[in-house]
């Protein structure tokens, strides 16, 4: 079957109060939401109610329920995928990225939509991904292929709208029967051949949503060890009913350290704590990185320019001075001077 739009969303204006219902293709009940709350409807209690609603629009899916605070008040928006693109099929399941989203506020009120018109930008930029399949369970993308053969994984650092999730969590609405997963970073899929078997190989690189925010404004490290620009990179292989999985890490440099300036040029790196202070979050995220990888070797990119030769040094220092310096390694690799 292949993959159309089927969610349907309904609104009522009167009586009020304001409502809104969604209806999914191959559900017999349905959502509605109605003063703050949610509630799944039966179909018996969907058709009673069915006819004072009238319809807004069609989705290709739901990523939850954005909470918006408005000084004495909590907005609820209702966020929708209405345009998608498909990159490719990886064993049942075909991965889409997400071109287009609506948000719909759930309290009718029109200046509603120009607030939240920045968060629609960040969701149409094409940086995000999620996986359907026709056959039941689809692939989280947000997991690699090993951690997703493990039972009750629970490592969401690439599930970007687990925050969206959380309104219809409450309510006790059952999130996998009605919400997608979302991935931010890249998703290439290729088909190819050994002798006469054919295989899909996979790159997928998975963006942390641990510490997000943007180039020079967010650097470096928090104080649970989760360092900004963290992207987990699979090279993964499927042949008959083999995985092959191969994975890199990269990130900011585990330190306390920031970049102010307002132009790109005038950015110059300054540590914001001392060494001492320095210690516990990077402790903190090697040691994360080795319950959950494995042994580690640091190849630090870092080059010989005043700003990055400081960081360098910095990060040199707090390997030999840490309890992580008897096993893992670091390779110096100037990547300017190597390009």
């Amino acid at each position: 079957m292949a993959f159309s739009k089927g969610y349907r969303v309904y609104h009522k204006l009167e009586p009020l109060p304001f409502s809104v219902m969604v209806e999914a293709r191959n559900r017999e009940e349905c959502l509605m939401f109605e003063s703050g709350a949610v509630a799944v409807l039966s179909s018996a209690e969907k058709d009673t109610i069915k006819n004072t609603y009238s319809k807004v629009m069609d989705a290709y899916g739901l990523l939850g329920v954005l909470r918006l605070n408005l000084g004495d008040t909590l907005l609820h928006y209702l966020v929708l995928v209405t345009g998608c693109m498909s990159v490719g099929k990886i064993q049942d399941s075909e991965v889409f990225r997400v071109t287009s989203t609506e948000l719909v506020s759930l309290r009718a009120d029109p200046a509603d939509e120009d607030r939240v018109s920045e968060v629609r930008k960040v969701l149409n930029s094409g940086n995000f991904y999620f996986a359907w399949s026709a056959t039941g369970a689809s692939l989280d993308l947000s997991l690699s292929a090993h951690r997703s053969m493990q039972e009750h994984s629970t490592d969401n650092r690439f599930f970007w709208n687990q925050s969206l999730h959380l309104h219809l969590k409450h309510y006790g609405v059952n999130c996998d029967d009605w919400l997608l997963r979302l991935m931010c970073g890249g998703v290439e899929i290729r088909t190819i051949y050994a002798a006469h078997k054919q295989a899909k190989a996979c790159l997928i690189s998975r963006l942390s949503c641990e510490r997000a925010g943007t180039r020079f404004n967010v650097r470096g490290t928090n104080d649970d060890g989760h360092v900004a620009n963290f992207v987990e990179t699979e090279q993964v292989i499927y042949l008959d009913d083999s995985v092959s999985s191969f994975i890199q890490i990269r990130g900011s440099v585990p330190l306390f350290w920031e970049q102010p300036g307002l132009q790109v040029g005038s950015h110059r790196v300054r540590m914001s704590r001392g060494f001492e202070a320095n210690a516990p979050a990077f402790d903190r995220h090697f040691q994360t990185l080795k319950n959950l990888y494995g042994k580690q070797i640091i190849v630090n990119l870092l080059g010989a320019k005043e700003g990055e030769h400081m960081l360098s040094k910095a990060f040199q220092s707090h390997l030999k001075a840490s309890e992580h310096s008897a096993d893992i390694k670091m390779v110096n690799f100037d990547y300017h001077q190597n390009r």
